[in-house]
């Protein structure tokens, strides 16, 4: 057993070898480098280095662990226990990990820090938060941290508070890959507490291959670049740590994932999707998200997303506020401004600086864990639903996310307007190339500071519909929905096929237009859409957003034939919208404030 005082630490590179782009951990729950915790004095927390043998998926293998006890924690007095893990890539020591395990410590919490199975130290292949897998691990913590079982050196604690015998108190937070696993663990072991996910996915169908249909039987468009970024991280490690465990071998062509993950990976960069391998990619897929076991998860949970983020889109974090407030399992949620495509804002919580009481979202964390782990029944855990506005100091807050509450016609002519009988007859067409023709964003640009072209569609390969000048200030807080009819003679011949990738692919999105002309997509978001069927009409769900669009804007609703984050057509598909007045498509939209039109 090993002991040393708190010294912030930066991560290792993960992959010289990789080059710049896959060199920073990619899914850190903070996007800053490690720094004291915010009150803390370092003598008063000691460190111990602690490992711990499991099982998962048939191996035996070393969990790697850093345990932070408070000064005055002893037997005759405890403190309640926070558990964190890194994201994709990272480490126990990494500056979000060990500096959200030490401003705990700190802050009289005994916390416990430990690298995710396949990452760091620890062992086993990587099995993405899999509830049986990374769940049951965790869940071995927990028996270390109820007094019931030893680190693998025979180091024990009796000073975590305990609700009865063998069930600590203990809450659990951190984000991306350290977030989807607090809900896997939830679901597996009832006596977590409190829970704070961050940055995290309801649904890796949905967040690796997005179809923003309701159609779930229909693959999405692959987000290719972020996928194969995580994915190359994760089996370079022969590279970047060499000497690894045993337990973190795999297979030849598979070498430190669990199989089923490869597969999937494979498959979505086929750029094919043959029907029973698709069901088989999408069951996987399901199975390890929180989607498929949200059911199972009790503890009050606190979910904090980001605006900023085109890899976990605020539609994740509502999907998982919504069905955990339609379980009966408490929640509440907070869009923040920074998510994993950047948008870091002045004042906001940064786990590895540890600025807790100074930052909105960090007081609110520490009245979750006030009123779930020190049982402080009576303090304020916040409304209901709060998010960042960038063009008013603070917060908003609300009772619950705003509903779609106006709604507008496209418009023959490329207007939107307010009244159906305003709705001009008319027939628009855009097709595709081979090759990309509209850019939102290069998805790992900003993980390592590159500057990243601003988006753009090439003429006659989109449409888009204005507004006329907006009068005042208009809010959207939430996700916005269009109902669409489209035309395409190609896609309708193929859409049968047999392989859903001759399906027509299309992205939506919303842009910001300035009186001169000048667009910004929102947060760089789009909506992937596969077609389910090219007759019917079909509703797309947009990716959530808190905007002000000014007075003497306009919106735009734009839908483009491709998008070169993502893969999209297969073949050449042109598409033709037809608009009257009788069969308009329609935008609504989530207006907090303001009139469209």
């Amino acid at each position: 057993m090993t002991r040393r005082r708190t010294v912030p630490r930066t991560r290792k590179p993960l992959a010289a070898a990789l080059g710049a782009a896959l060199a920073v951990p990619l899914l850190a729950a903070a996007p800053a480098a490690a720094t004291a915790g915010q009150g803390s004095d370092a003598g008063q927390v000691t460190v111990t280095a602690l490992k711990f043998t499991v099982r998962a998926g048939g191996r035996s293998c070393a969990i790697d662990a850093d345990l932070y006890r408070p000064a005055g924690a002893d037997r005759a007095h405890p403190a309640p226990a926070v558990l964190t893990t890194n994201g994709f890539g990272g480490n126990k020591a990494d500056g979000s990990t060990a500096g959200t395990a030490k401003a705990f410590a700190a802050r009289g919490y005994v916390a416990l820090a430990y690298s995710g199975l396949g990452f760091g130290k620890s062992g086993c292949l990587i099995s993405l938060d899999d509830p049986d897998l990374d769940g049951r691990a965790a869940s071995r913590l927990l028996d270390f941290l109820a007094g019931t079982r030893a680190a693998d050196d025979g180091t024990r604690v009796d000073f975590v508070t305990k609700d009865r015998p063998g069930d600590p108190r203990v809450g659990m937070i951190g984000g991306s890959y350290g977030g989807a696993v607090q809900l896997a663990t939830a679901a597996v072991d009832h006596r977590v507490d409190a829970l704070v996910p961050m940055i995290t996915w309801n649904d890796l169908s949905y967040a690796l291959d997005p179809n923003n249909v309701a159609d779930r039987k229909v693959p999405g468009a692959f987000k290719w670049q972020w996928s194969n970024g995580f994915y190359l991280i994760g089996e370079s490690q022969p590279i970047t740590l060499p000497n690894l465990d045993p337990s973190r071998w795999g297979t030849l062509g598979c070498t430190h994932f669990v199989p089923d993950a490869c597969t999937t990976m494979g498959l979505l960069n086929s750029g094919r999707y043959p029907a029973a391998p698709t069901a088989a990619m999408l069951r996987y897929a399901r199975g390890v998200s929180p989607v498929s076991y949200l059911d199972r998860v009790q503890a009050p949970t606190l979910l904090i997303q980001g605006q900023t983020d085109s890899l976990f889109n605020l539609n994740e974090a509502t999907a998982t506020y919504n069905t955990l407030k339609e379980n009966g399992t408490p929640a509440k949620m907070i869009w923040q401004s920074w998510g994993h495509s950047g948008g870091q804002a002045p004042g906001e919580l940064n786990l590895a600086q540890g600025n807790l009481e100074t930052s909105y979202t960090g007081q609110r964390i520490l009245a979750w864990f006030d009123r779930y782990l020190r049982k402080q029944k009576h303090t304020d855990t916040g409304p209901a639903f709060a998010y960042y506005r960038d063009w008013q100091s603070g917060y908003g807050e609300a009772s619950k996310v705003p509903p779609l509450s106006q709604k507008v016609y496209l418009s023959g002519d490329g207007k939107l307007v307010d009244n159906r009988a305003e709705v001009a007859r008319g027939s628009r067409t855009y097709t595709n190339w081979l090759v990309p023709t509209s850019h939102s964003e290069s998805s790992l640009a900003g993980t390592v500071g590159l500057r990243d072209p601003a988006p753009y569609d090439t003429p006659g390969t989109y449409l888009g519909w204005d507004t006329e000048p907006l009068k005042a200030p208009v809010d959207v807080v939430g996700s916005a929905k269009a109902t669409l009819q489209v035309s395409s003679p190609e896609a309708r011949r193929t859409q049968n096929s047999g392989d859903a990738a001759d399906k027509l692919v299309l992205f939506a999105k919303l842009y910001d237009v300035a009186p001169d002309g000048t667009k910004t997509l929102v947060r760089r978001l789009v909506a992937p859409v596969r077609v389910p069927d090219v007759t019917r009409p079909f509703t797309v769900t947009l990716p959530g957003i808190a905007h002000r669009y000014e007075a003497g804007h306009h919106i735009e609703f734009a839908i483009a034939a491709s998008d070169d984050a993502y893969l999209g057509n297969k073949g050449v598909k042109p598409v033709t919208v037809v608009s009257a007045p009788g069969s308009p498509g329609t935008l609504q939209l989530p207006v907090v404030n303001g009139r469209l039109n």
